[in-house]
């Protein structure tokens, strides 16, 4: 399956590692990348090649919030319920999307284009409430906002409210 479809990426990420464990993070996104999630039968293969037991494995995937163990929709909003965050409207925040999108937290939408999850920091504890849907940042969030940026990724896939990653400019000295 994974092993025998891509040996020769595999052979090339092995390649990097002094120790085969230390590869562990590049294969499992690698299968996520075949396949949108890291199945268990991904998670065997993976443990097989780098000999390891399929336990030690899974205890990577459910440490870090950007493996996913099922399907996931085409945008995955990632919305912070750390304490920071919290106290400035995670939970209005989750109330705005539901009400939006009629999902809950481990959900998707009927038409698989939202997942929702709830993470740990996504360290923009000054910009709450916040999320992140794939790689953008949404930040100082509104019920408005959020609408319209939901419209927008179901329209043109993309939302021109993204801040980034940070909503903070790099000072120029260090953009070099």
């Amino acid at each position: 399956m994974l092993i025998e479809k891509h040996k020769d990426k595999i052979t090339e990420i092995l390649g990097r590692y002094p120790e085969k464990r230390a590869a562990l993070l590049p294969l499992l996104w690698l299968a996520q990348e075949e396949h949108g999630h890291v199945s268990e039968a991904a998670m065997k293969e993976i443990a097989g090649v780098l000999d390891l037991t399929p336990p030690q494995v899974y205890e990577t995937v459910t440490f870090y919030t950007m493996l996913n163990r099922q399907p996931i929709g085409k945008f995955h909003i990632q919305v912070c319920r750390s304490l920071m965050c919290a106290l400035v409207g995670t939970e209005q925040l989750l109330g705005w999307i539901h009400a939006k999108l009629g999902i809950k937290p481990g959900q998707t939408t009927p038409d698989g284009l939202f997942t929702l999850s709830q993470v740990e920091c996504l360290a923009s504890c000054g910009t709450g409430p916040m999320m992140q849907v794939n790689d953008d940042y949404f930040e100082q969030l509104t019920q408005e906002k959020l609408n319209r940026i939901l419209d927008d990724l179901k329209r043109d896939g993309k939302s021109p409210l993204a801040t980034g990653p940070f909503m903070f400019p790099v000072p120029q000295h260090m953009n070099r």
